[in-house]
């Protein structure tokens, strides 16, 4: 069922992509799309580096004092995700990328991963592969 779903993203994201490009290029014009681009993958890794240096920092100080980074491992991941949507070529991509950069849009993105990893302690389900 979820491979259904996964193929059909594969498929809708680049279309939705490239009918934005198209979109924006009518409007702004192309040399303007193309300077959008590069400079979202810019902000990307600046933003990335910034956030991802703080997410470390509070990271460390957590276990500095003796609990786990169990936050700060959530922060991490979006911090990682949310710059590799940046970096890749397009607006929509680019839109979830710097929500997850942010860090009030973050913590919306964290409830959500919470929940999932909630249901799958319940059901008791255990992720092993044996290599």
């Amino acid at each position: 069922m979820r491979n259904k779903y996964l193929l059909l993203a594969f498929i809708i994201i680049p279309a939705v992509e490239i009918g934005v490009f198209l979109w924006l290029s009518q409007l702004i014009g192309v040399l303007w799309v193309v300077g959008l681009i590069i400079g979202t993958a810019i902000l990307g890794i600046f933003l990335a580096r910034y956030q991802g240096m703080e997410v470390f920092r509070r990271a460390q100080l957590q276990i500095q004092r003796g609990t786990p980074p169990t936050d700060e491992i959530l922060d991490g991941l979006a911090t990682m995700l949310g710059a590799f949507l940046l970096i890749i070529p397009g607006f929509v991509l680019d839109i979830v990328g710097l929500l997850l950069l942010i860090p009030w849009t973050r913590n919306q993105f964290k409830k959500q991963l919470k929940k999932i990893a909630m249901q799958f302690v319940g059901r008791n389900t255990i992720i092993y592969r044996r290599w």
